[in-house]
């Protein structure tokens, strides 16, 4: 009868902590748009689209599931912010700090993320299709079954590997050796 009742209370337990995932902080989004500025806060779920949030400080903001369409972050700080699963289509990421974040699942269809640095994020499962990646430095990202910006699904990839070849035959074929600084490099 105990284990009964006390798998009732873990089980009714865990839904509330499930809700709470789901939402966001309000109290957090009050600073935010008092301040422009949320490290740290949790933002998960929240519908920010077509927001200009342009330089805006989001360092190590929980940002899961956050709908993100179409919002200007240029030179946002998104250091080691956790976005897995959040809809960033259309947004402009250009010369944002991604340095460290989790876009795992997330879905950047059509985004701007030129000049962007992405050193060791984690895009596994994300969507670049169409997606703007001229000068973005991915240093240590991780791309397992990362949609390319050309549609194509890629599969596990060293840290050296670059999405700067058009090529991914090329690619395929990579040696370390043949490398000059961080790109695929076939002669």
């Amino acid at each position: 009868m105990k284990s009964a009742i006390v798998a009732g209370i873990t089980m009714f337990a865990c839904l509330g902590f499930m809700e709470q995932v789901k939402a966001f902080n309000p109290q957090d989004i009050e600073l935010f748009k008092a301040s422009g500025a949320c490290p740290r806060c949790d933002l998960s779920g929240a519908n920010l689209s077509e927001a200009n949030l342009s330089g805006v400080n989001l360092r190590d903001a929980n940002l899961r599931g956050a709908n993100l369409t179409g919002t200007n972050l240029s030179n946002a700080d998104l250091t080691g912010a956790d976005l897995q699963n959040a809809i960033i289509d259309n947004a402009n990421l250009s010369s944002a700090s991604l340095m460290g974040a989790n876009l795992r699942s997330a879905s950047m269809i059509n985004s701007n993320l030129s000049s962007a640095a992405l050193m060791s994020a984690n895009l596994s499962a994300a969507n670049l299709s169409g997606a703007n990646l001229f000068l973005a430095n991915f240093r240590g990202a991780n791309f397992r079954l990362t949609t390319l910006r050309n549609g194509v699904v890629s599969s596990d990839k060293p840290y050296w590997w670059s999405l700067q070849s058009e090529s991914l035959k090329d690619c395929n074929k990579f040696k370390s050796e043949d490398a000059r600084g961080t790109t695929c490099y076939i002669e």
